[in-house]
């Protein structure tokens, strides 16, 4: 039974892989009228794609969320507020240093700027914003705080900073704020923010614990600014 489930699953995966790359196959055939290159190479390329992604969603469900939760539901332990986001902050911070997508794009912010930027001052610039707002969204779940309040601040301050901000940090502030919400911070952080809203009194755990990422996505992006404004002086 355990076997079926598990081929069941996989099927799952490969179903989610096999569209867009039968979608890229036809374009880069009889559209563009390009080979795929080596057939064997890009067959044993897919394969591992499917295996890694189911693998990794499984390792997840298994490992960091149940984790995540639990961790959130024991926050409470801390008793004072700060302490609480003072450890939001530091799993934002450290989560994000590890990210995938974010090495990646400061690599390229780096070649681009020809070392004008480079990459680990990048990389811990978001990091520090991605923690940041990971301790306000705590705060926001800890006090009851309508996301509303929080968010129209944000919005008028990131507006303000980009008249303020060379132009082509705007866009790697934009391009950053995405790249944090990767397989690593995701999953850990939003189960954290759902863990913590479910022991939290007054909490919705619906309403409460989604709308973290989304904060520390403004989070990064207003940390990416200010390292603009930095840049200028």
């Amino acid at each position: 039974m355990k076997n079926m489930e598990g081929i069941s699953a996989l099927c799952k995966t490969a179903y989610t892989v096999i569209p867009i790359t039968v979608f890229l196959i036809i374009f880069q055939i009889f559209v563009f009228k390009k080979s795929i290159g080596d057939v064997k190479n890009f067959t044993i390329g897919i394969l591992l794609t499917v295996l890694g992604l189911h693998f990794f969603l499984k390792g997840i469900s298994l490992s960091l969320l149940p984790l995540g939760e639990n961790v959130g539901k024991s926050l409470i332990v801390l008793e004072h507020k700060w302490l609480m986001m003072a450890f939001a902050f530091g799993l934002g911070y450290l989560g994000t240093l590890v990210e995938p997508a974010l090495r990646v794009l400061a690599l390229e912010a780096e070649e681009i700027s020809i070392g004008a930027l480079p990459q680990n001052i990048l990389i811990h610039a978001v990091a520090i914003g991605f923690g940041l707002g990971m301790a306000i969204g705590v705060f926001k779940i800890l006090n009851g705080v309508p996301i509303i309040k929080i968010l129209l601040p944000l919005l008028v301050i990131t507006f303000i900073l980009v008249f303020f901000v060379p132009e082509q940090f705007i866009a790697i502030a934009i391009d950053s704020a995405s790249a944090t919400t990767g397989p690593v911070n995701i999953p850990l952080n939003l189960a954290i923010a759902i863990g913590l809203s479910k022991i939290i009194e007054h909490a919705d755990p619906l309403f409460s614990g989604f709308g973290l990422i989304g904060l520390t996505s403004f989070g990064a992006m207003l940390s990416v600014l200010t390292l603009g404004i930095l840049s200028k002086i």
